[in-house]
């Protein structure tokens, strides 16, 4: 009988232990990526204003051919919403939707996981020489989960390898992309 005391007090103590660590874990998850593209900042905001596009270049769009997409609102700028659903848990569902662009050098989405986590997903357009710096950032609140913070210590490692294929995409995608305001040449 001593002996399940002493199992059941080490693992009252063990729990105890895990959310006390938790307490002192960061609160917030910052993940984040940049690249250097030829294409401009016209073009690469061309791409990434909106979600039409996002899966020529989402590091995500391959990995389950079966996703279904919905999209809502305008087609670009704040309140453009898309909504993804896969039986694939490397996929799984969610929406996203654009709350914040600066015209030409920034759109901030917000991201739904089916969680209380606020997730925010921003790409940034820095002109760099003829080119364009992009920096894609991914932001956590973790503060109202204890669990969530020790989830937050590995988003980096989890989500940074995908946002590196997406930003290498993007920059094949841009770069391959004529400019808007760019001259016709005829054939």
């Amino acid at each position: 009988m001593k002996i399940l005391q002493w199992l059941f007090f080490l693992l009252l103590g063990l729990v105890a232990l895990f959310f006390v660590t938790a307490l002192f874990l960061p609160q917030a998850a910052h993940v984040e990526r940049s690249m250097t593209t030829t294409a401009s900042p016209e073009t690469v905001y061309g791409l990434v204003d909106g979600f039409k596009g996002f899966n020529e270049w989402s590091p995500w769009a391959g990995l389950d051919p079966a996703t279904k997409y919905t999209y809502s609102g305008p087609e670009t700028g704040v309140g453009a919403r898309m909504e993804w659903a896969s039986a694939n848990p490397d996929v799984g569902n969610g929406s996203q939707e654009v709350i914040d662009v600066e015209p030409g050098r920034q759109v901030t989405s917000k991201l739904d996981f089916g969680m209380d986590n606020p997730t925010t997903s921003t790409i940034s357009l820095v002109p760099e020489g003829t080119g364009t710096r992009v920096t894609w950032t991914l932001d956590t609140d973790f503060s109202g989960s204890l669990i969530g913070r020790y989830f937050g210590l590995a988003l980096d490692r989890m989500v940074g390898p995908d946002y590196e294929k997406g930003l290498a995409q993007l920059k094949a995608v841009a770069e391959s992309t004529t400019p808007a305001n760019a001259p016709q040449t005829l054939q």
